[in-house]
């Protein structure tokens, strides 16, 4: 019987401009939390993910937030950086080319306006591998709840994350899975999944707004 793992799909190193989570609070916020593997998904960049991987003793899933021309929509299992503002449509083909997964974050928060846009999302759903359906950073239960109904109706693979851009975030929401190894186990271990977690308290908000101004003024001010 495959091994039971913690995941957290959604969380952000110091190399996102809002984000200040160095390499050691990640482990060590893992750590505290039993978080088995972590999906690194900065903002438009992908170097956070690849040097975490390298020294992290967890499983590390690369990553990427990509901000495509009608919202985010986020890169798992990817090896090259892929550039935002492309169409969503030539997001997922770059995401598709490089074998990763195509996952869809808060895809119904009607806060953030990063969100991607309804029409968008119903375009691409008969290419996405999988939906956030809990994110913890959403603070309205209908919004989590809407993602989950909008997946069971069109057979979409669920999963969940803390989204979190300090470290007192991790793992606060995630998914058990059975053990996996590639994108493609992956995808057939998520098929079992149970989603586990809340949001955080709304106050996270502020500390993201703090880190963007802090290197917007104080560059080279990160640590790993």
């Amino acid at each position: 019987m495959a091994r039971t793992v913690r995941v957290d799909l959604h969380c952000h190193t110091h190399k996102s401009s809002d984000s200040g989570n160095s390499y050691r609070s990640l482990i060590a916020a893992c750590q505290r939390r039993n978080i088995d593997a972590l999906a690194i998904t900065d903002h438009n960049r992908i170097e956070g993910a690849l040097e975490f991987a390298e020294q992290a003793p967890i499983q590390v899933i690369v990553g990427e937030e990509i901000k495509s021309r009608e919202g985010e929509i986020i890169g798992l299992f990817i090896k090259d950086f892929i550039p935002p503002h492309l169409s969503p449509e030539e997001t997922v083909d770059e995401i598709k080319r490089q074998g990763g997964v195509v996952y869809v974050p808060h895809p119904f928060d009607r806060v953030r306006r990063s969100v991607i846009k309804r029409d968008a999302l119903m375009r691409i759903a008969p290419t996405v591998d999988a939906l956030e359906v809990l994110n913890g950073r959403i603070h309205i239960e209908k919004d989590n709840l809407e993602a989950v109904r909008f997946a069971d109706e069109r057979g979409l693979l669920k999963g969940a994350g803390s989204d979190a851009h300090i470290a007192w975030e991790v793992g606060r929401a995630g998914i058990e899975m059975p053990e996996f190894s590639d994108a493609n186990s992956f995808k057939e271990a998520l098929r079992s999944a149970t989603v586990f977690g809340k949001a955080a308290h709304p106050a996270v908000h502020l500390a993201s707004t703090f880190q963007k101004y802090r290197k917007r003024y104080l560059p080279g001010w990160t640590r790993i």
